[in-house]
């Protein structure tokens, strides 16, 4: 019966106030018990991975995302050493913007504008979306997380006249990612072009001796704070990458470690039922046949854990999605995550989900505290709250109904905390199942690749420029223009399109389309 299944799948933790429910994966009674061995390795892994061991074997790097929250597991005291003096300059550079001993030239800080991308941005931003107080932040965060133009000039417009309030955080680790500089330069002429002293605003947090640290020293920017290489961009939030922007914002980063530092401690266990973690990991294995066979559909009933998804994503496909495993053997690994929020997707995907293709799992977040303020009942005795829970409950079952399988985690609130423990969680939900099905989590080959590439086409662009005004009067087809610079034909027809539409070469279209020419 259902009931008799929960009480033997149920996971509660007091002490945390967490609570896991796998009853609705319907692995069989002994499936547990076969993946001993492998959870054995598993579990044996991850403590060589605390323990310093080289995790990140294509880039010679240990993986040390678990020594920000308990410094003292730190393999050497100049890194426990490191991660504390850290700590305590971000604690202070903070109380001193927000007492106005660090201030604009026009005054105290109001605005925090954070510039980065991936998990310099994913992280921060699933962060300061979930704690944050609206109208009552001590500096009020917005993003650059992209390239794109439009998307930084509305951030600038949103900013308004309190440019000469804004602190800005430039996040990169090579202090050369394409997207965090650009950001950084149109920042810049943004505060250049208001009459400001950018040098006056800028913070930089990056690894020690890169080009953005050499920047930021030479410019004498406000502040500069360290990344180590030891700690990736997808598992950074508990680094100065996401606790400074949470300091700057007022969010209780001490109780955010500390969350953190619980569900380490609870998911270090080696003992599979009583270890959440371990749990989810094999949920994730059978679910996916250990080979990414279903989708994870995530969907948080709280309207402060949105951006959630968003930051698994990167977490779970970055660390997931792999073409090969650690023999080097092709295994195309990985997990698909999507999602958003409960119950809004009542009235999106979930029409798909209980009717359509059965391709996926979802994970349920309850959250069960409501709100902060006094109850207010919308019908005798019901609060909207209840009527959330009882749209999680019911889309549940609805699901179940239909053989969709679920995993539902429930916290006691969205505190500093609770999002702590959550954050540390799937970091070693991730760690495990890599383990699980052979693979390395740490690496990001598939990045690297795109960036090669963008470097490519960004090369091919410069070399059309440089034709056509070398030909003023003449026009080219894009296999013209292609032929003379030697590149790709398809590539240099989207670069010249991209250059007409914004001005910077003139079009005159023929029919077929593909002999439209193109000149300076």
């Amino acid at each position: 019966m259902p009931w008799d299944r929960f009480k033997e799948c149920y996971f509660q933790d007091p002490a945390l106030g967490f609570g896991l429910d796998i009853s609705r994966i319907p692995f069989p009674a002994d499936f547990i018990g076969r993946m001993e061995p492998r959870m054995r390795k598993a579990f044996a892994d991850m403590a060589a991975l605390e323990g310093g061991a080289i995790a990140n074997p294509d880039e010679k790097r240990q993986v040390g995302h678990y020594w920000l929250r308990a410094p003292a597991l730190s393999p050497t005291p100049a890194q426990s050493a490191e991660i504390t003096s850290t700590l305590a300059a971000i604690r202070a550079f903070a109380a001193s913007v927000h007492s106005g001993a660090v201030a604009g030239p026009r005054g105290k800080f109001t605005r925090l504008l954070v510039i980065g991308i991936g998990g310099s941005a994913l992280g921060p931003q699933f962060v300061a979306h979930a704690l944050g107080r609206p109208g009552g932040d001590r500096l009020a965060p917005s993003f650059f997380d992209n390239t794109d133009p439009d998307g930084m000039d509305g951030v600038l417009a949103s900013l308004g006249g309190s440019l000469a309030e804004t602190l800005v955080v430039v996040i990169s680790k090579s202090g050369g990612t394409a997207e965090t500089r650009n950001g950084q330069l149109e920042a810049a002429a943004a505060f250049t072009a208001a009459g400001l002293d950018y040098r006056r605003h800028f913070v930089a947090v990056t690894g020690a001796g890169s080009r953005l640290d050499e920047t930021a020293l030479r410019d004498g920017w406000i502040a500069r704070f360290p990344m180590w290489d030891w700690v990736g961009g997808r598992t950074s939030e508990m680094c100065a990458v996401g606790l400074l922007p949470a300091a700057l914002q007022g969010i209780d980063c001490d109780a955010l470690l500390a969350g953190a530092a619980a569900m380490d401690e609870r998911t270090r266990r080696p003992v599979v039922r009583e270890n959440p973690a371990a749990l989810l990991a094999l949920m994730w294995y059978f679910a996916t046949d250990g080979r990414g066979s279903r989708d994870m559909v995530v969907l948080p009933y709280k309207d402060r854990l949105l951006l959630f998804s968003r930051y698994l994503q990167q977490l779970v496909m970055e660390s997931l999605g792999k073409e090969r495993d650690l023999a080097g053997a092709v295994v195309n690994q990985g997990i698909a995550v999507y999602g958003n929020k409960g119950s809004t997707d009542q009235h999106a995907y979930v029409q798909q989900l209980r009717d359509g293709v059965n391709n996926f799992f979802v994970t349920f977040i309850e959250v069960l505290r409501d709100r902060s303020g006094p109850r207010f009942e919308v019908d005798p005795g019901v609060t909207s709250g209840d009527y959330l829970q009882g749209f999680l409950l019911g889309t549940r079952d609805a699901l179940s109904e239909k053989n969709r399988w679920s995993v539902t985690l429930t916290l006691p609130d969205v505190s500093p905390r609770s999002v702590g423990m959550l954050i540390a969680l799937y970091e070693r939900v991730v760690g495990l199942y890599a383990s699980l099905v052979g693979i390395n989590a740490y690496d990001q080959p598939g990045v690297e690749a795109g960036k090669k590439a963008a470097a490519g086409v960004i090369a091919l662009k410069l070399r059309i420029e440089a034709a056509l005004k070398a030909a003023p009067g003449r026009t080219f087809t894009a296999d013209e223009i292609a032929a003379a610079v030697g590149g790709d034909p398809e590539l240099a027809f989207k670069i010249l399109e991209h250059l007409s539409a914004n001005g910077a070469a003139a079009k005159t279209s023929r029919e077929p389309w593909h002999r439209s020419v193109y000149g300076a």
